[in-house]
C-alpha cells in the first residue's frame, strides 16, 4: 500500500504527521521514529520498520549461491578441456 501525505516544516523544523498515517501506522505520542536519509530521499520508519526494510534488502540473491554456481561453471569448463 502505498499513499502520499504532505506535511508541512513548522517552527522550530517540527512536522505534525497527518492523523490518518499515524492511524494506519499504529504511531502515539511518544512513539520513537528514525529519519534515514538515503540517496533517494529521506525515509520516516520505526525501528522495527527500518529493520524489516534492511532485511528485505538484503533476502536478495545470496553471495555464497552465487560464486558456488561460478565456481561450479569454471570446472565444468575445466573439465570439458
Amino acid at each position: 500500500m502505498s499513499t502520499t501525505f504532505t506535511l508541512n516544516l513548522g517552527d522550530r523544523g517540527r512536522l505534525v504527521v497527518p492523523a490518518e498515517l499515524r492511524e494506519r501506522q499504529s504511531w502515539v505520542q511518544g512513539t520513537p521514529l528514525l529519519m534515514i536519509e538515503t540517496d533517494r530521499g529521506v525515509v520516516l520508519a520505526t525501528q522495527d520498520q527500518a529493520k524489516s526494510l534492511v532485511r528485505e534488502q538484503l533476502m536478495g540473491s545470496s553471495l555464497v549461491e552465487a560464486l558456488l554456481a561460478d565456481r561450479r561453471e569454471a570446472a565444468a569448463v575445466e573439465d570439458a578441456a
